[in-house]
C-alpha cells in the first residue's frame, strides 16, 4: 500500500534496548521475567531473543557484549528490495555523484538501482522486469528512509568553475594573500574588492498569490529582451562602499546618463556595453579619488581575472598611487570573490523589486538605460549593507585571514580532472619568463615525446601587482588523487575537450544483454555463516557495495593529457602542428594551458596571451 500508516505500537522497540535487556539475562543472570517488566518488553518476545543470542554465544564464547549483537528486531520487511547496508551504500554513491557536480536524476536513480538489484541477485517485483527499471513507488519509500536525500533542482555549473577551484589554486592564492598582508601590514580598511555585474532593463519577476489551478501566469516587464548596463563597485572588509561605476551601451559617454544614481557615481560607454581596458582606465581613476590612499598608506585591491583588467595603463597607475592588485585564480570568483558571496546575489533581487515598483507607478511606460541609476540607487544600499560586505570577506578566508575557509568537500568539483602532481624537473620547464616568449619551436624535442604520458602543470594565475610587469607563476595542479574502480577511458589526441559521460554506450549495450539474460527468478542471497559475528561480517560489505555500484556506473573521470596534446593546437583557421612548423616561424604560449599558437593567429593581449579555453569567467 502506497500511503500505508501503521496503526500499532508493537515491535517497536528499538533495537539497543533489546540488546541491552538480553545481556543482563545472558551476563548478569538476571530473570527474564524481571527484565521484560523493567524494560516493558513482551515476556514471549524477550525470551526468543534472548534464545537467538546465547545460541551465537554458544558458538563463539569470545564474544564481547559490544559484539553479540541482534542482526534484526521487530517486524521484517519482506517487501524491501534492498537491505539498510545497501540503501546507505547507494545513498553514498547518490551524494558522492552530486558533489561532484555528475548527480543521477530520478529516472537515471530508478535505472541504477534496477541494475545494482539485478547484480546482486535480488527478488524484485515484475514491473522492475518489464521496464528494465526501479519503480515510482521505490524511489519515494527510498527517499523517505533517507532524509539526507531530495530531489533538488541544480545550478548549472561549468567545467571550468567545477575543476578549477580545486585545493592548488585555492592553497597558493592565499600563499599569495599571505605575503601581501605581511608585506604591507593591511588592516580591514585598507583590503577592497572589485567586480563588475551586469543589470538589464527587463527584470526577473518575484513571485505573487495568484488563483490555484491556473496553467498560464504573467507579470509585466519592459520588452521581450532587456538591453545590458555593467556596474562596477568596490567595497572594503571594513563595509564600505565606493560609488558604483557604470558602463553605457553607447558610443559616447553624457553626463545625464547617471542622471538620479547614486551620489558620486560615474560612468563611462562602449557600444558592446561591457567592461573594457579604456573604461577600466577611468574606473581606476574613480577608484583612486574616493578611497584616499598613498604610497605612504597602500591598500589591496582584489579582482578577477578578466582581459579589461590586464591593462598595462591601469595597473601603471594604480602603482604610482599605492594600491597593489591581487587576482584571483580564473573560475574561482564564485568562491573566493566576496562581491558575489554575499552582495551581489541580495542586490539582483532587490533590483527586481524595485522595476516592479517603477512599472506599477509608471503604468504604460518602459525601463531605459538611462533609470538604471535612479533605480539602483534604491536598491544598491538594501544589499551592500555593512553585515553583508564583511560577510563575503568573512566566508572567502580574505578578511580575517582563513586559509583553512574551504572544508575538502568543497574541492569535490574537480574530482573528474584530478591528476597527480609531475616530477620537479617538469614543473621547473615552466617559468614565469616563458609567459610572453615568442619562441621558434624545435622539431625534435617535440617529437621524441610523442607516444610519452605526462601530467600537464597548471599556472598560477594568481598576479601580485606591485610594479607593472606581471608575473605569473607556472607550477602543477596539486589535488588529493582519487581511485576509481574502472579503468578510465581512452581519449582522442585532439585539442577538443570531449565531455565526460557518466554512462558510455558501449557499457549501456554490454549490462542491457547482461540484464536481458539474468531476468529469471534470481536466488535469494545467502546470509552470512553463522560462526561469523554480524560486526565482522559487515565491516567490508559497504565498501564492496560501493565497488560494485562503481562498477555499474563509473564516475566520470579524464584520462591523463598526453605530451603531443601540448604540441597540437587546433582553431579554426590554423591547425598546424607546432612539431610540424617550418623553421623561422614565430609561435606564442598560453599562459594557462600552455598550448601553442602561431602568433599572427593569436588575438587580444599578447603580452599575456590567454587561448580562448582559459580566458577569464566568460563563458564561450
Amino acid at each position: 500500500m502506497r500511503t500505508y500508516k501503521r496503526k500499532t505500537e508493537r515491535a517497536d522497540t528499538p533495537k539497543d534496548v533489546v540488546e541491552r535487556a538480553c545481556h543482563l539475562i545472558i551476563f548478569d543472570n538476571k530473570s527474564i521475567k524481571a527484565t521484560s517488566k523493567q524494560y516493558d518488553i513482551p515476556y514471549k518476545t524477550l525470551h526468543r531473543y534472548v534464545v537467538k543470542l546465547k545460541e551465537k554465544f554458544e558458538r563463539n564464547p569470545n564474544l564481547t557484549r559490544a559484539e553479540l549483537t541482534l542482526d534484526s528486531v521487530g517486524y521484517i520487511k519482506n517487501r524491501q528490495v534492498f537491505t539498510d547496508v545497501e540503501e546507505e551504500a547507494l545513498a553514498s554513491y547518490l551524494k558522492k555523484a552530486a558533489d561532484i557536480y555528475y548527480g543521477l536524476t530520478p529516472y537515471e536513480t530508478q535505472k541504477l538501482a534496477y541494475q545494482f538489484a539485478i547484480k546482486s541477485n535480488k527478488a524484485m517485483p515484475d514491473s522492475w522486469r518489464t521496464k528494465l527499471l526501479a519503480g515510482e513507488d521505490w524511489l519515494g519509500s527510498f527517499l523517505k528512509r533517507h532524509s539526507s536525500l531530495s530531489i533538488r533542482t541544480p545550478q548549472a555549473t561549468s567545467l571550468s568553475r567545477a575543476t578549477s577551484f580545486n585545493k592548488y589554486n585555492v592553497s597558493m592564492f592565499f600563499a599569495n594573500l599571505t605575503t601581501v598582508y605581511q608585506r604591507l601590514n593591511l588592516s580591514p580598511g585598507d583590503i577592497w574588492n572589485v567586480d563588475e555585474t551586469g543589470i538589464t532593463t527587463v527584470q526577473v519577476p518575484n513571485r505573487i498569490i495568484a488563483r490555484r489551478g491556473i496553467k498560464s501566469l504573467g507579470k509585466m516587464t519592459s520588452a521581450e529582451r532587456g538591453t545590458l548596463v555593467t556596474v562596477a563597485v568596490a567595497v572594503s572588509a571594513l563595509g564600505n562602499m565606493v560609488p558604483p561605476f557604470f558602463v553605457f551601451p553607447r558610443v559616447l559617454y553624457k553626463s545625464h546618463f547617471v542622471r538620479g544614481g547614486p551620489i558620486g557615481c560615474e560612468g563611462d560607454a562602449n557600444p558592446s556595453g561591457w567592461m573594457k581596458e579604456e573604461n577600466f582606465i577611468k574606473y581606476a581613476k574613480h577608484f583612486v579619488q574616493h578611497v584616499k590612499h598613498s604610497k605612504e598608506k597602500p591598500v589591496l585591491l582584489l579582482l578577477d581575472y578578466h582581459d579589461s583588467h590586464l591593462s598595462i595603463e591601469a595597473l601603471d597607475y594604480f602603482k604610482a598611487n599605492g594600491v597593489t592588485v591581487l587576482s584571483f585564480p580564473p573560475h574561482c570568483s564564485h568562491k573566493l570573490q566576496p562581491l558575489d558571496r554575499s552582495v551581489y546575489g541580495p542586490s539582483k533581487k532587490y533590483f527586481n523589486r524595485a522595476c516592479d515598483n517603477w512599472l506599477a507607478s509608471n503604468p504604460g511606460k518602459t525601463i531605459t538605460i538611462y533609470d538604471i541609476p535612479e533605480l539602483l540607487k534604491t536598491s544598491l544600499p538594501l544589499a551592500a549593507t555593512i553585515e553583508n560586505i564583511q560577510s563575503g570577506f568573512r566566508v572567502s578566508g580574505i578578511s580575517p585571514l582563513n586559509e583553512n575557509i574551504f572544508p575538502d568537500s568543497e574541492f569535490s568539483g574537480s574530482y573528474v580532472t584530478d591528476r597527480p602532481m609531475p616530477n620537479s624537473h617538469d614543473a621547473g620547464n615552466f617559468s614565469a619568463c616563458d609567459v610572453s616568449t615568442v619562441a621558434v619551436p624545435s622539431i625534435s624535442d617535440a617529437s621524441n615525446r610523442l607516444s610519452n604520458v605526462e601530467e600537464v602543470p597548471m599556472p598560477d594565475h594568481h598576479t601580485v601587482t606591485e610594479t607593472h610587469t606581471l608575473a605569473p607563476q607556472c607550477s602543477s595542479v596539486n589535488t588529493d588523487q582519487i581511485t576509481n574502480t574502472m579503468p578510465s577511458p581512452t581519449r582522442s589526441l585532439s585539442t577538443e575537450r570531449e565531455s565526460p559521460s557518466l554512462l558510455d554506450e558501449t557499457l549501456n549495450s554490454v549490462y542491457e544483454a547482461e540484464l536481458r539474460e539474468n531476468l529469471k527468478t534470481p536466488e535469494n542471497v545467502h546470509p552470512p555463516e553463522a560462526n561469523v559475528p554480524p560486526s565482522l561480517y559487515n565491516l567490508n560489505l559497504a565498501s564492496t557495495l560501493s565497488a560494485t555500484l562503481e562498477e555499474l556506473r563509473p564516475f566520470p573521470k579524464a584520462a591523463p593529457l598526453l605530451d603531443n596534446r601540448r604540441n597540437i593546437r587546433k582553431r579554426k583557421k590554423c591547425t598546424e602542428s607546432y612539431a610540424d612548423s617550418v623553421p623561422g616561424e614565430q609561435w606564442i604560449q598560453c599562459i594557462t594551458c600552455k598550448l601553442w599558437a602561431h602568433s599572427k593567429c593569436a588575438r587580444g593581449n599578447l603580452m599575456f596571451f590567454e587561448c580562448k579555453h582559459c580566458i577569464s569567467d566568460i563563458e564561450d
